[in-house]
């Protein structure tokens, strides 16, 4: 029987494996728990961006346990050091997707914008709302051009050699994107640019 995960056995039982509880938690405490501070020092180390070490810690504790709770592991050393660095990763992508913003002090922001009352910020976001749906109507590689010159900023210059194209395509691109986008506009109703 080929099992998907090498650090897992690979023995027939393996299927109805299910240690008693307090084995369970001896085998915690003997094989899980000494590698704690190696762990913590390992993701501190490798995943600078991570500010929760603890919760990734407290994860992959949690996946070992139940992994182990299933199916015998031939290194339990390994399997939380790779379940762990796995987590990481999955933290710095998320971080990366969706970055927080640290804003400071909650007392200190307006409830509402100085100058924009309620109509008006709604107004704002139905055009954020239908900017991001004006974007995800054109092709592919225009709104990826589109994209990195009017929103991430890269000129022209940098778009085309980070697609291998030519200033002018990507001048063509930037237009064909913006005249679509204006169309989306006039077609709801609202002159954004």
């Amino acid at each position: 029987m080929a099992s998907h995960n090498s650090h897992l056995t690979d023995s027939p039982r393996s299927e109805t494996f299910a240690p008693p509880a307090a084995a369970l938690h001896a085998w915690f405490a003997k094989e899980v728990q000494p590698h704690d501070a190696q762990l913590k020092a390992y993701l501190r180390g490798a995943f600078p961006s991570v500010r929760d070490v603890d919760d990734v810690v407290q994860e992959s504790y949690l996946r070992v346990w139940l992994a182990r709770a299933t199916h015998p592991i031939q290194s339990t050393r390994a399997f939380l050091f790779r379940v762990a660095r796995n987590l990481a990763l999955d933290f710095v992508r998320h971080e990366r997707a969706s970055p927080i913003v640290v804003l400071g002090s909650l007392n200190e922001l307006p409830v509402l914008e100085e100058g924009a009352d309620a109509a008006a910020l709604l107004t704002r976001e139905e055009k954020g709302r239908l900017l991001g749906q004006a974007l995800a109507a054109l092709p592919e590689r225009c709104r990826e051009i589109l994209f990195l010159h009017k929103i991430k900023g890269l000129s022209q210059r940098e778009v085309a050699v980070h697609f291998g194209l030519t200033e002018k395509t990507v001048a063509n691109q930037v237009a064909l994107g913006v005249k679509r986008c204006k169309d989306f506009f006039r077609l709801h109703g609202i002159e954004f640019f």
